[in-house]
Formats: structure tokens, sequence, C-alpha cells
């Protein structure tokens, strides 16, 4: 595994996760996903993307968090994400680039995988670990559909190879225009274990799919395990 550090990604907006095959099979906008409101983000609101893609407001980096950060995990890497308040138990697949040095992304046949950035740090690790999921595929909601639903405090386990659990709790969750995301302020290094949850969301056009990205913030407050 070739450890390329957080900021080796280059301008990511999951535009691979995000075309909405669902909505545009259905005929129908009926069924986009839930989008996180103001008292989830961070100290300042994050603009929402609308259903034409307006340019959202500037946005601020999550508050401090409640719970103190747990000290750092010995690299392992992740096997399976659980958050229990959106129902999500999936297992992990490794993702690299693509060409252009954007994220890469599971397979879309498989509703219920997830991935994480392999060339990263390892969740529970110093440092920012990336794990990113499809909305949605052509037959229905996907392993992250819920995700803009998620509230600051809710718990996120990954189990790791070396038989441990990291666990996560959430500080903020925001949505960003694709044109708008804040690659810094979602893949910039971290001086304590913390993560990053990507999806698609925002507003949604049945001409480009979704117009931005949803994005879960937590940092490491536990461990268990063997």
């Amino acid at each position: 595994m070739r450890r390329l550090g957080n900021m080796a990604i280059g301008t990511v907006t999951a535009v691979a996760l995000c075309s909405g095959a669902w909505l545009l099979r259905s005929g129908t906008a009926s069924h986009t996903p839930p989008q996180p409101s103001a008292v989830e983000a961070g100290a300042g609101q994050s603009g929402q993307p609308g259903q034409d893609g307006e340019r959202p407001a500037a946005s601020s980096a999550p508050e401090a968090p409640s719970e103190p950060a747990e000290p750092a995990l010995p690299p392992s890497p992740p096997d399976r994400i659980r958050i229990p308040a959106i129902r999500v138990d999936a297992p992990l697949t490794g993702l690299g680039l693509t060409p252009s040095g954007s994220l890469d992304v599971p397979p879309a046949e498989d509703r219920n995988l997830a991935g994480w950035y392999e060339a990263g740090v390892t969740p529970g690790e110093t440092g920012t670990a990336i794990v990113a999921g499809h909305v949605d595929n052509a037959e229905g909601p996907a392993v992250f559909y819920r995700l803009g639903a998620l509230k600051k405090g809710s718990r996120v386990e990954v189990d790791r190879r070396d038989g441990g659990v990291a666990v996560f709790t959430v500080d903020a969750v925001e949505v960003y225009a694709a044109r708008d995301f804040p690659d810094g302020k979602v893949y910039g290094p971290a001086k304590r274990p913390e993560l990053r949850i990507i999806t698609c969301g925002g507003g949604y056009s049945r001409r480009t799919g979704y117009q931005g990205n949803v994005v879960a913030f937590a940092h490491l407050t536990g461990s268990g395990g063997d």
C-alpha cells in the first residue's frame, strides 16, 4: 500500500458518485435523499446547492467537539463501517485515484459497499481518513443514502483488520456545491485521528445529476476489540 497522504487527492468532488441514476430511472426527484440542516453544520452553515445548483454561501470549519479525542491507533486497514443512527452496516473496499487525480468510487452495482482511500491514513491513525460511498444506483438507495440525516454526536464504528474497532463521534454534517467543494477542509491533514464520510447530495438536476456532496466530519473518541 503506497501512502501518499491526504493532500495527494486533488480536486475531489466525487463526481462519479453523483449521476442520480435511480432518480432518472424513476422519472421523479421526489425520492431525493435527506440533506443536513443548518443545526448539523459546523460553526457556520455550509451553503446548500439548490435544484438548479446555485452558488452556496461560504462555510467554516466544524466547531470544537464536545468529546475529547482518543489517543491515535496504529495503522490497520479497515474492513467494515457501521453507523447505527442511519442503519449503515457495510463492508469497505480500498479506493485509489482516477487518472484525473480525483477519488475513485466503489463499484456501483453493490449498493451496500463503501470505500476508503487506501493511500491515506487508516481510520484511527493520526490524520484524516477518507470514506466514500454511493447515495444511490439504478436500482435504488445505496449505502450512504441517509448520510444527510446524520446528527452531531452520532457514533461511527470502523472494524479494523487488527481486530480492533475505531469509534468516532460526528462533529458536523455539511453539504457543498461541487464547484465550491472545500478540498483543504475535507481532505487536509489533521493533528488528531479524524474521519470524513462523503457521498452525493445538494440539489438534483435531471440534466447533470446531484449538484454537490454531503460530508460528515468525525473524530476518534474510543476504541475496542482484541
